[in-house]
């Protein structure tokens, strides 16, 4: 039973720590991410990764971006979308292209420097949402750019991902494994599609009718689980399943009840565990016989993704502050470049010596992205 004690302590400590952090003017979530590193084997030592633990913040950073999707205005996403796609091209090319450049520098033979600029091709909008919302920008041509940004770019590092694992770890044998891969990517696209515009209308219909205390609320998370479970299945981010379907709901007239009843699930009790779960995997065994190593990945990392966003921004006629802001929104790598590194380790396609910084620098880069965003904002509105 020791959970319930842990998690008794990481929402005591989260509340505090947010409250604190919003008193000094930065965003909540970093007090949140600092409870995880204080709490956890960096520090304290006092909560360590298992399993429950996992689980949870697997289920806050659903939630989270089902409540995005809820929050988000489809004719906007629509609207965005080019910009979009021109962000999350540029902020996938740049950093592959930098951390090639410093894997070599490092002495990291093709296949291992090709692998870091994967890594960090990705990107992971979870926290830049919260940030986004604390600070009334979610509804924003930023917000919305970031929102549709984001959605591409997983699906290219995922492809990537699966086009480099295809080539450097299993060899030809796996080109079916990976036009079948394809293929259902392509699918889920179509039943996202579908689901938009006529299941979830008719499944939140049908339950209005049901004589079930929160039966609309429960059909909605039903909805976004199983979208984000189908996502997952195809080798795409659960995270993308859990957006389109919160988008789904949002197009129905239960739009307001849901999100009066889901949110305080998700920010009382899921989210809050996602983000210090994010802390906890804060390690500093090695952190300064490698500090230099770390604090170079660390401004490529930034770098790459603030300039190669903004960039894609700057292209199709944003503002220099709004470019900012958008590039800025995509610095953060959080669980979606755990996950390649992790498939990488796995696949020998990144040195074991250098796992552990290179997971100090996903993180590094995930507490860094939302001071900078809060700076781009400000700069934005003054």
């Amino acid at each position: 039973m020791n959970y319930i004690g842990e998690i008794a302590l990481i929402l005591f400590a989260t509340t505090i720590a947010g409250a604190l952090s919003q008193r000094i003017g930065i965003p909540s979530v970093i007090g949140q991410l600092l409870v995880g590193i204080l709490l956890g084997p960096a520090l304290l030592n006092w909560i360590r990764p298992g399993e429950l633990l996992t689980a949870g913040a697997e289920i806050g950073v659903i939630i989270l971006m089902f409540m995005a999707g809820l929050e988000s205005d489809l004719k906007l996403l629509k609207k965005y979308f080019k910009p979009a796609i021109s962000v999350a091209t540029m902020g996938v090319i740049l950093p592959m292209i930098c951390f090639y450049i410093y894997g070599v520098l490092m002495h990291q033979n093709f296949e291992r420097a090709i692998f870091w600029g994967v890594v960090f091709a990705a990107t992971s909008v979870s926290i830049s949402v919260e940030v986004l919302r604390e600070f009334g920008k979610l509804n924003t041509k930023e917000g919305a750019t970031i929102l549709g940004a984001a959605v591409v770019d997983d699906i290219m590092a995922v492809l990537i991902l699966s086009v480099f694992v295809s080539m450097f770890s299993s060899g030809s044998r796996s080109e079916p494994n990976l036009l079948l891969s394809i293929g259902e990517q392509l699918a889920y696209f179509v039943v996202v599609y579908v689901v938009i515009r006529w299941i979830a209308p008719l499944l939140i219909r049908l339950f209005e009718h049901l004589p079930v205390p929160q039966s609309v609320p429960i059909m909605s998370l039903i909805i976004c689980l199983g979208m984000a479970y189908l996502a997952d299945l195809t080798g795409l981010s659960a995270v993308i399943g859990a957006f389109f379907a919160g988008i789904a709901v949002a197009q129905t007239t239960a739009r307001e009840e849901v999100e009066t009843n889901i949110s305080p699930i998700g920010y009382a009790f899921f989210v809050p565990i996602f983000f210090v779960s994010i802390g906890i995997e804060m390690r500093f065994d090695h952190f300064w016989s490698n500090i230099l190593l770390i604090l170079g990945m660390t401004i490529v990392a930034v770098l790459s993704k603030l300039i190669g966003g903004g960039l894609g921004a700057k292209i199709l006629g944003f503002s220099f502050n709004s470019s900012y802001v958008v590039g800025a929104g995509m610095v953060s790598r959080g669980e979606m470049a755990l996950i390649i590194a992790q498939i990488g380790y796995q696949a020998k396609l990144l040195a074991p010596e250098l796992y552990s910084e290179l997971i100090v620098v996903i993180i590094l880069s995930t507490v860094i992205a939302p001071l900078l965003l809060k700076h781009a904002i400000a700069r934005l509105d003054s």
